[in-house]
């Protein structure tokens, strides 16, 4: 068994603010910090083991080191280290952008594409993001409507709250209003298509690179897949609840108030990632914003203190 606090590789995109630093204890020189990669082994962003003999190793040297049987046989099937979980800060509205299906991005980006799930760990009263369009729409509209700047009347603007959950399958038009921190799971993919950047200009004083043609390949012009609301489920010292589940993760919120008692079997290893409180996991103290690995075949474990959490399986 293995249990060990990871540490984040950070963004500093222009849209990112300050309370990943400010609020969640990240140690970070960018003067914005809008992405902590929590659990990742891409090649633009690694998190690092932070405790024990192998501290100081990237989590893809760790698995290298170990074996892959640390991940379990539910990781099989996958090529490559199969998710990424990030804390986003969006301090002002992400660009209106899309993510490829696995078929199109292996094919042109050499890579995995990205489904992933954003659950609202806090907001702003007010704050709203994009999540489809509001009906159904055809191609030549929606070429139209990127051209002359009309695009955001035709996207579904969601209000949100503190605990709501958005699945965003790949190709779901989408883009993180300001004013909201997120909790993302995603498969391990970095390719995004962005539309629309409301003519913003990156640190080179030039407007950002926008991905027109190719989001018109693989967007889908319709409102997003809703999902049905998922029961609470009590257990002793805890609850639980899904959030959701796909072919590339399971994630669960924990409202922790004395231990919870879980397991990593043979088929995968967990992620926590601690959202309010700390606690002891297996005696790895874990405070607001830090990320545990549990690697599979680990057994029975416990969560000891008062916390919230996010925890993802494959």
């Amino acid at each position: 068994m293995a249990v060990f606090r990871l540490t984040p590789a950070f963004k500093d995109y222009i849209w990112g603010g300050t309370r990943l630093r400010d609020e969640y204890g990240k140690k970070c020189d960018y003067d914005k910090v809008a992405e902590s990669w929590e659990l990742s082994c891409h090649k633009d962003g690694a998190s690092v083991v932070a405790d024990g003999e192998d501290k100081g190793f990237t989590l893809a040297e760790y698995i290298d080191k170990h074996g892959k049987a640390v991940l379990g046989t539910d990781c099989e099937k996958f090529e490559n280290f199969p998710i990424l979980i990030k804390l986003i800060d969006a301090k002002d509205n992400l660009s209106v952008q899309v993510h490829p299906d696995n078929e199109y991005a292996l094919r042109v980006e050499g890579e995995y594409g990205k489904t992933e799930m954003w659950y609202i760990v806090d907001c702003d009263e007010g704050a709203t993001l994009l999540y489809g369009f509001k009906h159904e729409i055809s191609k030549e509209e929606f070429a139209e409507r990127i051209a002359d700047n009309t695009l955001l009347e035709v996207t579904n603007a969601v209000p949100v709250k503190k605990g709501d959950v958005f699945f965003i399958q790949a190709g779901t038009l989408h883009a993180i209003g300001k004013g909201i921190l997120i909790a993302e799971i995603q498969q391990n993919s970095n390719t995004t298509y962005r539309i629309y950047d409301y003519g913003r200009v990156g640190k080179d004083g030039k407007p950002r690179e926008l991905h027109v043609e190719k989001a018109k390949d693989v967007t889908c012009l319709a409102p997003a897949k809703t999902y049905p609301e998922t029961p609470v489920e009590q257990h002793e010292g805890y609850t639980s609840k899904l959030l959701s589940s796909c072919d590339y993760f399971t994630t669960y919120a924990l409202d922790v108030e004395t231990k919870a008692q879980l397991t990593a079997d043979e088929k995968s290893f967990n992620s926590i990632l601690v959202l309010e409180g700390e606690c002891e996991i297996d005696g790895i103290k874990a405070l607001k914003g830090d990320s545990v690995f549990v690697t599979a075949g680990s057994g029975s474990y416990t969560v000891e203190g008062k916390c919230k959490a996010v925890l993802t399986k494959v």
